[in-house]
């Protein structure tokens, strides 16, 4: 049987820089898309108001922001894994 988790969130794979902050953002990113994916089509089908949905993505994009900020995403865009600079 298929893990429910894995069914209706599934991840792709990681092609860029490995380091641990950067596969967690990807996790987030990719769970933040899913996520905006289900909303759009709720308030589609007229499921959910459209000020419903705006504020839930509104929420969703806050929480990838800080989750951005507090991994240090994009601090040191050109420094490589020996820390430094390119």
């Amino acid at each position: 049987m298929v893990d429910k988790e894995n069914f209706l969130y599934p991840r792709g794979r990681y092609y860029g820089q490995v380091k641990p902050e950067n596969l967690v953002f990807n996790a987030n990113l990719q769970e933040f898309a899913q996520k905006i994916s289900y909303i759009c089509n709720l308030e589609t089908s007229g499921k959910i108001p459209p000020e419903q949905a705006y504020e839930q993505i509104k929420d969703l994009w806050k929480n990838l922001k800080r989750s951005k900020q507090e991994l240090g995403i994009g601090e040191n865009p050109f420094q490589t894994d020996d820390g430094k600079s390119e």
